[in-house]
């Protein structure tokens, strides 16, 4: 994916400084005006079809407009088929989970995850339990896509049993995925930004230690004094627990899947045909260990255990055992469920791939960078630029790319080490990603978890606090390595 990105940059045109800046962030300014009404009348459901709607009519709002400076349409049309190139590895894993999470269900792995998870897991230190199991996940996968689609789903309803809030849960899986993403010399975030910036690997990974242990330290202490407090309710886990062994075959042998998804990871296997594997193995353990509940899904005869394992990868399932709280939670949407999320990452991928053909993207990064007049300043203006991007054009990748090259001259004309550079783009285009709903990241963790991108948000703390760590990092002037 990082070729496709790199491809993109190059795709993209030099700043017109004819195109007026108003025009250039008219599309913007729209966009966001009008998904914030969309949150505001449809809240939650907003990601049902009517952001999709608003991005594709920014998108028909940039090609008019670019149309007005005497820009071809062919050029708009090459962006977006570019930006829509980009995402495409992005689409097909979102299919695979969406199979992965059906095949998974039925199987018995996602209860057993629970069930055990209930067992060991105390509720008072769940939510930084959850960062930390998820950071060393994250950490020895490089990948924080797996470790949401994986621990990151029986985390989810482990903590829904105790009584935990979604949005919590949700924020605290996705803290430490991305403290072990950013982490993970296995990352390929985190190769990315070395490589852009022509910083060694591990030199990289050592310099962000600086700001990444401070964030993740701080985020770890509000988890702990928020679920210090316990449980707010939502029943007895041991009660819980029982009806789960009661309604399914419940067994540690389920737990060598999701072993073998995070073994192929760390062998260095890509994350489609990881994800692959590990549905195809949850409908062969579905099989085996859950025969009676594959046949009834199936709806009984001739073909039932047929039926039932299609189902499983591409429709709604649903394992019923008479909790109101667990057949709520033990439902998945398959393949089909994941389509709305890939019709958002398409609507979205299309407005970026209009705004950097036009030039309009390129025109706003040229007035952030006017404004870059000290240290603190081009760190500052690199940092917007990441967030700038990750809205923009919808792809945590070109949030590292696009500014990594943009600003690289000015790094070094500061007598700055590329490190500097490096850590900044991981510290605000890497972790911010997920926090903006049409983001394919957002759009993915969102769809995974089951959790709105707006109601996880406020609760990804490590997310949020690291980029104004690299800020305050610069601003003390604490570790900037400079040439010598």
């Amino acid at each position: 994916m990082s070729s496709n990105s790199a491809e993109s940059a190059d795709f993209m045109a030099q700043p017109d400084t004819s195109i007026s800046l108003w025009v250039a962030s008219l599309p913007l300014l729209l966009m966001v005006c009008l998904l914030s009404l969309n949150v505001y009348i449809f809240g939650d459901d907003a990601i049902s079809g009517s952001n999709q709607v608003i991005l594709m009519l920014s998108c028909a709002i940039t090609a008019a407009l670019a149309g007005l400076q005497g820009i071809s349409w062919q050029r708009i049309q090459e962006g977006i088929s570019h930006s829509l190139n980009i995402a495409i590895p992005a689409m097909l894993i979102l299919l695979m989970v969406g199979a992965l999470s059906g095949t998974w269900l039925l199987s018995g792995i996602i209860p057993t995850m629970i069930y055990y998870g209930l067992h060991i897991l105390d509720a008072s230190w769940f939510l930084a339990s959850s960062v930390i199991i998820s950071a060393i996940v994250a950490l020895f996968t490089g990948s924080s896509w797996t470790t949401s689609a994986t621990i990151g789903i029986a985390l989810m309803g482990i903590g829904q049993v105790m009584g935990i809030s979604p949005g919590l849960i949700a924020g605290a899986v996705i803290s430490g995925a991305y403290f072990g993403d950013k982490m993970s010399p296995l990352s390929d975030t985190t190769n990315l930004a070395a490589a852009t910036t022509g910083t060694e690997l591990f030199t990289h990974i050592r310099y962000m230690m600086v700001t990444t242990f401070p964030s993740i330290t701080i985020a770890l202490i509000i988890f702990a004094v928020l679920g210090a407090g316990g449980a707010t309710g939502g029943g007895s886990t041991e009660e819980i627990a029982q009806v789960l062994q009661n309604s399914i075959n419940i067994t540690p042998w389920l737990l060598l899947v999701p072993l073998a998804v995070v073994v192929m990871i760390m062998k260095r296997v890509p994350a489609l045909p990881a994800i692959f594997g590990g549905s195809l193995l949850g409908g062969l353990f579905a099989l085996v260990f859950q025969p009676e509940l594959v046949s009834k899904i199936g709806g009984g005869g001739e073909f039932a255990i047929y039926k039932g394992l299609m189902q499983a990868c591409f429709g709604d399932i649903a394992v019923v055992t008479g909790h109101p709280m667990l057949d709520d939670l033990l439902t998945a949407g398959g393949i089909s469920g994941m389509l709305g999320t890939i019709w958002l990452i398409i609507s979205a991928m299309m407005f970026g791939g209009a705004m950097e053909a036009s030039g309009f993207l390129q025109r706003i990064t040229q007035a952030l960078m006017s404004r870059a007049k000290s240290v603190v300043g081009l760190v500052g203006t690199t940092a917007g630029t990441c967030l700038f991007s990750n809205a923009t054009t919808s792809d945590q990748y070109l949030s590292i790319v696009v500014p990594g090259r943009m600003f690289a001259d000015s790094f070094k004309e500061r007598g700055l080490q590329p490190q500097n550079l490096s850590r900044t783009l991981e510290d605000t285009g890497t972790v911010t990603s997920v926090l903006v709903p049409w983001n394919t990241c957002g759009a993915y963790h969102a769809s995974v978890l089951g959790v709105a991108t707006l109601a996880y948000a406020p609760f990804a703390f490590f997310c949020l606090i690291s980029p104004l760590m690299t800020l305050l990092v610069a601003g003390s002037g604490y570790r900037l390595a400079k040439k010598s």
